[in-house]
């Protein structure tokens, strides 16, 4: 009985080796001289757990070959992460504004999708996932305009997946992160004007800080890089997505100046049924956003899976909950706010801690930005529109800190792995400490993110201007930039 257990587990994982790499070896041509010899028996079941367990295949059969599995996975998960953008935040920031200005978001959203897409494929991606330049702080040339990017992995990211699908998946991140910032400008700045200021700040913020926190010679991309000198972690884009998005917002919001009207005139959300509608699209987009971060469809996928699912519910539910002790009533807009909280909280974390942990960081996910966005706001009466600074900025350094404290590598063995080893992070996560390299990787964006903001903001007013005339305004963005209005009445 054992024998033939054996004998069918060997014929079943066979066929599946042959099912992952029968393209390739079909497309050798028969003629060609000196042709390898057919991978051995042996051969094929390394390849075969090597692919289930998304190592490295070393030096067997099926290097620079992508898995169905993983690839299917990491489509679906870059399609995840567009549907976040395109509709979902453009349905909750637009449902936030004020019915004349509805239009305008969604077209922000629309421009800056294109934009960045354009700038991805000529030199975006090689500045963030390159390498020639040898440099901590940037990639290199050798994939601008996506040249060499094919369906064969790059495995200095991923063993099992293509280099043309890990690119798009990260293209749907560099779009996301620019586009958070409409929220806290929303209303009143030229559509002209934010789409230089995009392209400006992708240059100088985005794509140097992604290269730093997830390129392989990352200054500080503790996980990958043996030489890393900062030895941060951030999952899925604590610093490079939600903090520099998030703290380039306020300063760029400060610059603008106030809405006309602000604290005099309600403003109030014109519906918050889409706001709705557009939470339940980025949470559902999140998976992709923070499960497809494993670069795979894996165990450490999973628990990120699982975590993501944790910490949005309590936050949602703690924000929820603060409403009615507080003010009698918990809103549709908190439980709504306290989902994304959680989900930005969370980002940077998600493949590091456990349920114990997500559940941790869904409490204070929930407390800590609502505060930002009530009371911290109201102190300091800067107009964050839609509170993209005390949601995302507040959450994402929150959640970045947090992580030094409640990262294991019980979930995730990356974190004292051979690069790890080397740098000393796998020190730093089994005797303590990464809460201060945390630290250090939060005061370099910081300052990364605000000084840029400062000068890219008035080098884009002496060039094209920042905010529409006062009348026009008044009057509503879809009409005065778009020539268009989002209701009939």
């Amino acid at each position: 009985m054992k024998s033939l257990l054996n004998m069918f587990r060997f014929r079943l994982g066979l066929v599946a080796v042959l099912l992952v790499t029968g393209t390739v070896w079909a497309q050798t041509p028969a003629a060609t001289p000196a042709a390898p010899p057919p991978p051995t028996a042996e051969e094929r079941l390394a390849a075969l757990e090597a692919y289930v367990n998304n190592v490295d295949p070393v030096k067997g059969p099926l290097v620079g070959v992508a898995g169905p599995g993983h690839n299917a996975w990491m489509m679906t998960s870059a399609a995840l992460v567009l549907f976040m953008t395109l509709p979902g935040l453009a349905l909750f920031y637009g449902g936030l504004v004020r019915r004349k200005n509805v239009l305008s978001v969604l077209a922000q959203c629309l421009g800056i999708t294109g934009l960045v897409t354009l700038m991805w494929w000529a030199f975006g991606y090689s500045l963030v996932f390159g390498k020639s330049f040898n440099s901590p702080f940037l990639g290199g040339t050798e994939y601008f305009f996506l040249k060499g990017v094919t369906s064969a992995p790059n495995t200095d990211y991923a063993y099992w997946i293509s280099q043309n699908v890990f690119s798009m998946y990260q293209m749907m991140f560099a779009i996301i992160t620019p586009a958070l910032i409409v929220g806290a400008v929303a209303e009143r700045m030229k559509f002209s004007a934010i789409l230089l200021f995009v392209a400006i700040w992708m240059v100088v913020v985005y794509f140097p800080l992604a290269h730093m926190i997830w390129g392989v010679t990352g200054f500080m991309n503790g996980v990958w890089n043996g030489d890393a000198v900062i030895k941060a972690i951030d999952f899925a884009g604590g610093t490079v997505v939600h903090m520099s998005s998030g703290w380039s917002a306020l300063i760029l919001c400060i610059i603008l100046g106030p809405r006309l009207g602000f604290g005099k005139e309600k403003m109030a959300p014109h519906s918050l049924v889409l706001c709705m509608v557009g939470t339940g699209m980025l949470w559902v987009g999140w998976y992709g956003f923070n499960a497809g971060s494993a670069l795979a469809a894996d165990g450490v996928a999973a628990n990120a899976f699982m975590t993501t699912t944790l910490a949005a519910a309590v936050a949602a539910f703690t924000w929820g909950m603060i409403e009615k002790l507080s003010r009698g009533h918990a809103s549709i807009l908190g439980f709504c706010s306290g989902a994304v909280a959680g989900l930005v909280v969370i980002t940077p974390a998600a493949g590091f801690v456990d349920p114990t942990g997500a559940i941790v960081i869904g409490v204070i996910a929930g407390a800590v930005p609502y505060l930002a966005c009530t009371k911290m706001k109201s102190m300091f009466r800067y107009d964050d529109a839609l509170d993209t600074f005390g949601v995302h900025a507040v959450g994402g350094t929150l959640g970045a800190l947090v992580t030094g404290f409640l990262a294991t590598a019980s979930v995730n063995s990356n974190l004292t792995g051979s690069y790890a080893t080397k740098n000393g992070l796998a020190k730093l996560v089994t005797d303590g400490g990464l809460w201060l390299e945390q630290a250090k990787a939060i005061g370099i964006t910081l300052v990364l993110s605000i000084l840029a903001t400062v000068v890219i903001a008035y080098l884009v007013k002496a060039l094209v201007g920042l905010r529409p005339a006062p009348e026009a305004e008044s009057q509503g963005l879809d009409i005065t930039d778009h020539q268009e209005e989002g209701y009939i009445n």
